[in-house]
């Protein structure tokens, strides 16, 4: 059997370790984990209560379009049902872009370091992939339109940047699309946009009208707490939405998960909460990590990049061996620096607690 070339020597993704796998090959009684960027949260109770009951029609295939959750999104952004595409988490809503889009005799421009699963996805396809590397943790606007051409079918925007933080402003994110031609579809990935604090954030739902060529991905698995659900949605001009449906899978949400994601849009108070907390901890824990010397990249998202100028490895061992589970920014393109998702306050201090004895650990091995 003759597996396409492309998938020849490509790894899969990775997940980090879970507690279970820490606990045991440890024998730690306590594991924080730190490393995928989940709600510490968890979901809304609403939306758990509404999970549990849309069970009793497990039996029943899930409605394939999630018109009910469609429609919620319709009032939650003003918009009109037939401007979402819905995705098991917006990895597929990626995957189906790609699908859709393009082909060995295309091209596509992503910033780098960012997100794997643009570049992976447009692998799979044989599409020639374009990278820009990142300035301090931006993207290279003026470097990435350096290589659109003809050929170029699709531009990737992660926007704040996964692993940095760093976010793209309002009149960075215009200048660029201006530029962009207009048969180069632009993807604003903004899965942790719940969490952005920033005043000039672009308001990309508004920029939908301006520019036709735009379509943004949210997800429900960062600030809604429902990672493990796996839901996700695009937004984009009507007629492109239509064009791309049919390379999504039938029944590609599920039951649960949909009727989650409705009762998650309506608990305004809890998102609120949740946004609020993470923005309290996360100052509080950049402060503590710039006392310690060492260099953060600005975040508007759930998560830090902390650069310890030392292997990421040896960082990640050690808050390993203390019970903490970060990601290494080996595996990120940053191999000095670790990314760590933004806990509860209880976990942060215990964390920085654990740093601290690094650091000493560090400026004694120094001295000696």
């Amino acid at each position: 059997m003759n597996i396409k070339k492309q998938l020849q020597g490509m790894a899969s993704y990775k997940p980090g370790m879970t507690p279970a796998q820490v606990q045991r090959d440890l024998g730690l009684e306590k594991i924080v984990k730190l490393s995928s960027n989940e709600n510490p949260y968890g979901p809304s109770p609403k939306a758990v209560q509404a999970a549990l009951e849309s069970m009793q029609g497990a039996a029943i295939y899930p409605d394939g379009y999630g018109l009910n959750l469609k429609l919620a999104l319709a009032e939650r952004y003003q918009l009109s049902k037939e401007h979402f595409i819905l995705g098991n988490g917006t990895d597929e809503i990626i995957m189906i872009l790609c699908r859709a889009l393009l082909d060995a005799t295309s091209n596509t421009v992503a910033p780098t370091p960012s997100f794997s699963q643009y570049l992976h996805n447009a692998q799979i396809e044989g599409c020639e992939m374009r990278e820009v590397e990142l300035i301090d943790g931006a993207h290279d606007l003026n470097g990435m339109l350096k290589q659109i051409d003809e050929q170029t079918k699709i531009v990737w925007l992660c926007n704040p940047n996964n692993p940095t933080g760093v976010y793209m402003n309002t009149e960075d994110f215009h200048a660029f699309m201006q530029q962009v031609p207009s048969h180069v579809l632009v993807v604003s990935d903004e899965a942790y946009v719940e969490y952005v604090t920033a005043d000039d954030f672009p308001d990309t739902i508004q920029a939908l009208e301006q520019y036709k060529n735009l379509i943004i991905l949210r997800t429900f698995s960062k600030a809604y707490g429902l990672a493990g659900m796996r839901i996700g949605y695009g937004i984009g001009a009507p007629d492109f939405i239509q064009g791309v449906d049919p390379a999504r899978g039938p029944f590609n949400t599920s039951v649960p998960a949909q009727a989650a994601a409705v009762a998650a849009i309506a608990d305004v108070d809890y998102l609120e909460r949740t946004r609020t907390e993470n923005a309290v901890v996360r100052k509080t824990f950049v402060e503590f990590c710039k006392e310690q010397g060492l260099d953060v990249y600005p975040s508007e998202t759930n998560f830090v990049l902390v650069d310890f100028k030392r292997p990421a490895a040896e960082i990640y061992d050690a808050l390993l061996q203390k019970g903490y589970i970060v990601r290494s920014g080996a595996a990120l393109g940053y191999p000095e620096a670790v990314r760590i998702t933004v806990g509860t306050k209880e976990d942060m201090n215990g964390l920085q607690s654990a740093i601290q004895e690094l650091r000493q650990e560090q400026l004694s091995g120094e001295a000696q």
